[in-house]
């Protein structure tokens, strides 16, 4: 394989990130103003807008599992994010369990009903959570001596060189991909089943709040991560 085609991936994906972005705007605009008309006649409009969001979301997870394919190592510490984003990544995205905390800071309606089966989620994923934490502790033991952070960062630095492509298969650097492709791909499946779990739990104009929290949340994050980077390139770190 052409060892160019890992950065013509990422580069790929950096573009596609940026498009998603500005359409992740504009879903927010429409997110808020549907707040300001949560009539029970407005339901049939927030059921049609969330499945929309969530599709956009699920277009991101189908793009990034792409990438992941071809080289995983490039999810873990990814050349489209900031350092600030980059430090919220829990196995190459987002903690599940922020999800919760939005729901809590974004909906204070829920019904006795709504709130125990919440709660019964919100156990369960921490459950799922725990497992995928064990699951990557065990292939950074499997490393022995160097972390799975040295290991990832001594292969970018290879790839770079051009000495290994994304699809290199190395006995073990071919086997930590393998195991990591394994623990992202079903980090991936927690974020999105646990977001689906939420939406049949809340009412629509409940959703509505949570999916506008969500992107609130990730462009902030952007911005700040974006305006942190230039006032260093400005002092010259």
């Amino acid at each position: 394989m052409d060892p160019n085609n890992g950065n013509l991936n990422a580069f790929s994906f950096e573009s596609f990130f940026e498009a998603w972005l500005v359409r992740q705007k504009r879903y927010l605009d429409e997110l808020l103003s549907a707040q300001h008309s949560s009539h029970e006649a407005r339901q049939d409009d927030h059921r049609e807008l969330i499945n929309r969001v969530l599709y956009h979301y699920q277009q991101y997870y189908e793009e990034k599992s792409r990438v992941a394919k071809w080289d995983v190592f490039l999810m873990f510490s990814p050349p489209w994010f900031t350092d600030l984003e980059r430090a919220f990544l829990w196995i190459a995205g987002f903690k599940p369990n922020l999800l919760f905390r939005l729901i809590s800071s974004s909906v204070n309606d829920m019904t006795e009903d709504q709130s125990q089966r919440m709660d019964r989620l919100v156990v369960e994923t921490r459950m799922e959570e725990k497992a995928l934490n064990d699951e990557l502790a065990k292939i950074q033991e499997s490393l022995g001596a160097p972390s799975l952070v040295n290991a990832i960062k001594s292969y970018g630095s290879t790839a770079r060189d051009g000495e290994t492509a994304g699809g290199g298969d190395d006995s073990v650097i071919g086997g930590l991909r393998r195991a990591l492709e394994k623990v992202v791909a079903n980090a991936d499946m927690l974020r999105a089943t646990t977001a689906e779990k939420v939406a049949l739990i809340l009412t629509p104009a409940q959703m509505v709040k949570v999916l506008a929290a969500v992107a609130q949340l990730q462009l902030k994050v952007r911005s700040l991560g974006l305006q942190r980077y230039a006032e260093r390139q400005n002092v010259g770190y």
